[in-house]
């Protein structure tokens, strides 16, 4: 029982990293009904941007946080801007090959820059707790929470003010809502701020948890994030939350029967098999088209 509890507590971290980061593609999924396959990067961008203002200015863990956030914020609206504003109403496929080659050009920038891994110093106290036999620490303990709380951030911001509700106007008829007065850039510029910081989040508290970073690190990442965001019903918030846990639990209790090789294997097995299933996830609605 004592090795259970653990494991789930581990899957609850890494789960909650999943899950922040499948949140920054659930959002420009359900304004764009576009996949930001430059999401992943986006939260290596947020793993270095951690590792600057440590390494160079040693600040506590609250700014850095915030200030990684801020940065990647701006990173994703600069690169809505730029890359993908000028492809929307062009087919999605061009939408796709953008995405993939901003990916690919954040990769190689930042390895320009750093061309080797680099290791994140501490910032937090080592602290561990032991209840019952089972050890959690304050960085697992701020992983988990932190998730929570931006999770709830984002729903009250979505389901609850004039931006959320112009971003639900947005996603259900972007061709109408400028004749209402909003502007369609500016909700669609706040959706990709919003979305980039959850994944700028993810990045200092991955970085923190797993300190060895590299500017790699966001390819194979994102697209679990990604798998989870489709197990929960890409476009539904609370299913990016609950399909990056479920694709946490997969991991960590895969890896206790099979060995760690066989981990990618099974994640990518359990999308494979949700789409068979149920193709648009567990909170997912199936779109229908006019035509």
């Amino acid at each position: 029982m004592i090795y259970f509890c653990q494991q789930l507590l581990n899957a609850l971290q890494l789960g909650s990293l999943y899950a922040l980061i499948a949140l920054g593609y659930t959002m420009v999924y359900g304004i764009l009904t576009m996949i930001n396959f430059a999401h992943g990067d986006f939260f290596m961008i947020g793993a270095f941007v951690c590792f600057l203002l440590v390494t160079f200015f040693q600040l506590p863990f609250v700014p850095i946080l915030l200030l990684s956030m801020l940065g990647v914020s701006l990173l994703g609206v600069t690169v809505e801007r730029i890359a993908y504003r000028p492809l929307r109403q062009a087919p999605r496929l061009s939408a796709i090959i953008t995405a993939l080659g901003v990916g690919i050009f954040l990769e190689n920038l930042t390895l320009a820059i750093s061309p080797y891994p680099k290791y994140v110093p501490e910032v937090l106290p080592n602290i561990i707790w032991n209840i019952y036999g089972v050890t959690f620490s304050l960085l697992q303990s701020l992983t988990i929470g932190l998730a929570i709380i931006l999770m709830l951030i984002l729903n009250y911001i979505v389901q609850n003010t004039s931006i959320g509700i112009a971003m639900r106007a947005v996603s259900w008829d972007k061709n109408i809502v400028p004749l209402m007065g909003v502007s369609v850039n500016r909700i669609i510029s706040i959706t990709f701020a919003l979305g980039s910081a959850l994944g700028g989040a993810a990045g200092v508290m991955y970085a923190l948890a797993y300190p060895m970073i590299d500017p790699y690190m966001g390819v194979m990442v994102g697209w679990k994030a990604f798998i989870g965001a489709v197990i929960g019903g890409i476009g539904d918030i609370r299913g990016a939350m609950l399909g990056g846990i479920i694709l946490g639990a997969v991991e960590i209790f895969s890896t206790s029967i099979l060995p760690s090789s066989y981990r990618d294997f099974v994640s990518f097995s359990l999308l494979l098999l949700l789409l068979l299933v149920r193709p648009q996830g567990i909170f997912g609605r199936a779109r229908s088209e006019k035509l």
